[in-house]
């Protein structure tokens, strides 16, 4: 169904059934985004994509998978999932998402995201404030993510959702809400700044 579906809105797709071989592929082809499911025969998903970021190999990821509780997504994100997707699946999203990582491309990801004093390891997750720890739950720790790698940028409600909770919007903006305020109070008030009318902004305090 999804390679016909790809095949059909102008995807070129191989498609492989065992995580090994879907490692190889991932590894060795010229591929501008990886879907990948996370239980898979020979190598599972969080597997394959931990060895091609630990090798250096920078292909968007997308998990899709059947998986939905919210430390499986927290894994998949660890591992080194750009973007985690749940089934049952809008097509539309999907493809969507797809075209957006495509534009990304397979550039180089620091190991270290950092702004102002404010640094966050995506893999282990250890977060700091100057020379302080700062304890990060999950879904905290996703939407820092997102606005580390966004600094200075304005980001709406609706792409943080997307982003981190992957929902389409529809009334859901008040959990962004929640979220920012409780990373407010673990990184600073003065990190994130509220854009009236058009969402959230990472700031340096000191610049």
């Amino acid at each position: 169904m999804l390679y016909s579906g790809l095949r059909a809105e102008g995807f070129d797709v191989d498609v492989v059934h065992d995580g090994l071989e879907g490692y190889w592929q991932a590894r060795e082809g010229a591929h501008d985004v990886v879907v990948l499911d996370i239980l898979l025969p020979s190598m599972t998903g969080y597997a394959v994509a931990a060895r091609l970021r630990a090798e250096k190999v920078w292909t968007p990821l997308l998990m899709l998978t059947a998986k939905d509780g919210d430390y499986d997504e927290a894994d998949g994100l660890d591992a080194g999932a750009d973007d985690y997707l749940r089934k049952p699946f809008s097509f539309v999203v999907l493809t969507a998402r797809l075209r957006a990582l495509a534009r990304r491309g397979a550039s180089p990801r620091p190991r270290l995201l950092s702004h102002g004093g404010l640094v966050l390891d995506p893999e282990s997750g250890d977060c700091s404030v100057g020379a302080a720890p700062v304890s990060l739950q999950p879904r905290e720790r996703a939407l820092l993510e997102v606005l580390l790698r966004n600094p200075g940028r304005v980001l709406s409600k609706d792409r943080l959702l997307a982003a981190v909770w992957g929902l389409d919007g529809g009334g859901e903006g008040n959990l962004v809400e929640v979220y920012v305020s409780s990373l407010r109070r673990k990184i600073g008030s003065d990190r994130i700044a509220t854009v009236r009318g058009l969402g959230y902004r990472l700031l340096d305090p000191d610049a």
